[in-house]
């Protein structure tokens, strides 16, 4: 599922402010990055299985692995675990509406930071 115009795939932000403010948010970029990319992951375990907020974004400048880059947001994901395929993001799945209406209320939250810093 995606989030389509949340306003943060509008967003030009420097990676080192990125990485606080996701991680204040519970978003985690751990080792879901190359020297271009960044995935930056919320798991949610719930009854009905397990789901990750997914919010991406690639470098315009600068390299990830040197902690000196600009990265451009992309539109953030919802998808549904399936072990051991991964992640499925599809029109077909079915999403809790608690967990949608949180996940809002998350990217909602993690704009308004990254507004304060970020170019559009």
């Amino acid at each position: 599922m995606k989030f389509e115009n949340t306003g943060i795939e509008k967003f030009k932000a420097d990676l080192n402010r990125l990485d606080e403010v996701m991680h204040n948010h519970g978003l985690i970029r751990a080792g879901q990055w190359d020297y271009e990319r960044v995935t930056y992951d919320r798991k949610f375990e719930m009854r009905e299985g397990v789901f990750y907020l997914r919010v991406q974004g690639y470098a315009i400048e600068g390299d990830v692995d040197t902690f000196k880059a600009t990265i451009q947001l992309m539109t953030p994901l919802l998808g549904k675990y399936y072990y051991p395929h991964g992640v499925e993001y599809g029109e077909g799945e079915n999403f809790p509406n608690s967990l949608v209406n949180q996940c809002k209320k998350i990217l909602e939250d993690v704009k308004n930071e990254i507004s304060k810093f970020a170019e559009q």
